[in-house]
């Protein structure tokens, strides 16, 4: 288990419980009563520390080598139902962007979302999840044929953004991206989006359009990354923290702007601390909105969908 610096007291907590537990166990000391107040204790701090987070330990905690990604919420929703389909039938198969299909019951899904790597490896296989516009491309081919069979679609956001190399810019990354934000409007299924990790940028919108819009608790959502926006408006990374705060990125932020629909609650010590408790709080926030949108006309559900997003933000006329 890794630990970020905020949380170096729970992983001091947690030594000293183990050590408690390796004693009782070697030797005849009765330390039943000395474990139960280091777990005490352990279940404070935990809840003090993770009760008053700023923005920019959110944004480190979305980005916990631990924490689980894209495939791994798929693959513990939908079990071995998960069919992954590739390619954008023009240029690639963008390794950054994957897709398929899947069942949660007897409800079969289009999944989409951007895939990061768990090891040197397999994150340059992946492109650190920063999705090319072959990438885009692969995703809006999968959501018109999830249209065509009348299928919805979940899209699960996790990128640093989208790739910003000269050769992605020479295949239309801007149109790409442009492109989905459009069709996504008026598909005509239901579209539930979760954003499970870092949403930043046009490399989150191009999937990000929705009928209901989900964050978890400990992710971001913002037009730029607070080291970019520090290395702007200082010149320099140092004002990171600075920048996290005033670019308003938070769960809790984006809830009270309504450019979300609603903010899941991670279990205590963020997702990564109980993966299996997170993927069945997803699941049924899944379950629970498509239940609701399932009512709707297809047209309902367009014209819903656009009042939605021509509400958003504040403009004098």
């Amino acid at each position: 288990m890794e630990y970020l610096d905020f949380e170096l007291p729970i992983k001091e907590l947690e030594e000293q419980l183990e050590k408690c537990q390796i004693i009782g166990e070697e030797s005849d000391v009765d330390v039943t009563e000395t474990c139960k107040q280091i777990e005490k204790k352990l279940a404070e701090t935990r809840k003090d520390i993770y009760k008053n987070l700023t923005a920019w330990q959110r944004v480190q905690l979305s980005r916990h080598p631990n924490r689980p990604y894209t495939l791994d919420y798929i693959r513990a929703i939908c079990g071995d139902s998960f069919l992954e389909l590739h390619g954008d039938r023009n240029v690639k198969d963008d390794k950054a962007m994957i897709g398929g299909l899947g069942k949660i019951g007897d409800q079969s899904f289009m999944f989409i979302g951007q895939q990061k790597g768990y090891n040197t490896k397999t994150r340059q296989y992946r492109n650190f999840g920063m999705a090319n516009p072959e990438g885009y491309r692969k995703a809006l081919r999968l959501m018109r044929s999830a249209e065509k069979f009348g299928i919805p679609v979940i899209s699960l956001i996790d990128t640093p953004g989208a790739y910003p190399g000269i050769e992605a810019e020479q295949r239309g990354q801007g149109e790409a991206i442009a492109r989905n934000i459009l069709e996504m409007t008026r598909l005509k299924v239901p579209i539930i989006v979760v954003i499970i990790g870092e949403g930043a940028s046009g490399g989150a919108l191009g999937i990000g359009v929705g009928d209901v819009v989900l964050m978890l608790e400990n992710t971001w959502y913002s037009v730029i990354s607070p080291e970019s926006c520090s290395s702007i408006l200082w010149r320099s990374w140092e004002y990171k923290e600075q920048a996290a705060e005033a670019l308003k990125l938070t769960a809790i932020d984006m809830k009270k702007l309504k450019l979300i629909d609603e903010i899941v609650k991670e279990p205590a010590g963020g997702a990564h601390s109980n993966r299996e408790k997170t993927f069945e709080i997803v699941k049924n926030k899944i379950s629970k909105h498509y239940e609701e949108l399932k009512k709707l006309s297809p047209k309902e559900l367009v014209e819903k969908r656009m009042e939605k997003y021509a509400n958003m933000g504040v403009f004098n006329g």
